[in-house]
Order: C-alpha cells, then structure tokens, then sequence
C-alpha cells in the first residue's frame, strides 16, 4: 500500500496502531495527529503516515511521557534538522521525572507494609489503616464529622452524593 493512499478508515487505523479510536480521536483534539481527510460520507480517512505517528504516539505513552512531552518529541521527530542533544534532553528529563516518581511509589509502599502489619485483620472493628487514612497529611484529624468519634454506636455512616 502507498503511505499516501488514505485508505484506511478509523477502526483500520485503531488495529494497525495498536491505539483505539477514542484515543485517535483525542489525540486529533490535541493535535498530535494532525486532521486527516475526510470521505464523502464525513467519515475520516488514515493513511500509513498516520498510523506510524500513531504509533509512536503509542510508544511515546508506553513509556509514560506527558501529552506535552510527546508533541515536544513529534516535532523534533518530523524535524529532520533537529539535534539529537535536544531529543536526549527530553529523555532523560522524563528518566529524572520517573525516577522521583519511583521513590514517591516506594515511599508509599513501606508506608501500606507498615500500616498492614498493624492491623490485626481479624474480625475486630479497630483498623489502623482506616485510622492512619482519617487523618490529615500531617498526621493530625482531618477535621470531618464521619470518624468513629462523632458517629453514634451502631449507625451506618452515609457516604456523600456526588453529582
């Protein structure tokens, strides 16, 4: 197939890119995939082309750069002129970026291990998980009305409606 024919409609394009149809369409709104033809009957028309943006938009997300990081990388990509130092700057701030996020999720880990080890887990109603997750960020009440300390014995708490 030539990649200039647009032959391909949305779901084509969905398969072959490995993307859904919902994201194609997103990522047309963001405009990471540029606006593609359209046939007669309004329905969008893919070429090659678009499928490989696609998946690099893909990969791009695989390997977790923002939406703003991948257009950064799109145009550096399309871009035959670009230095290569400007694409490795991208990279390896997003490595400085994961790797934060990486002690963030450990951090976070020891924290449920810990809180999981004391928790007796049995049939009593004292629970230092739920405890420990009642209380503000700094380890103080959070000040809302739903703890066990304003709520009569015996009554259901009620869960708030949101709209």
């Amino acid at each position: 197939m030539d990649s200039d024919l647009r032959t391909l409609n949305i779901g084509q394009a969905a398969k072959l890119s490995g993307v859904s149809a919902k994201m194609i369409r997103h990522y047309e709104s963001l405009d990471l995939l540029p606006k593609v033809m359209r046939a007669e009957s309004g329905y969008r028309k893919y070429g090659m082309n678009e499928v490989h943006t696609l998946q690099f938009i893909r990969r791009s997300r695989d390997l977790g750069f923002s939406i703003p990081e991948i257009a950064q990388l799109l145009d550096l990509w399309h871009n035959r002129r670009r230095a290569s130092s400007a694409v490795k700057k991208v990279a390896l701030k997003h490595v400085e970026e994961l790797a934060a996020r990486i002690e963030e999720m450990k951090a976070m880990k020891r924290t449920l291990e810990g809180l999981a080890a004391s928790c007796h887990g049995d049939e009593r109603p004292d629970c230092p998980i739920l405890d420990d997750l009642a209380r503000g960020p700094w380890g103080e009440p959070a000040g809302c009305s739903h703890g066990p300390a304003t709520r009569k014995a015996g009554t259901q708490m009620r869960r708030p409606a949101f709209r």
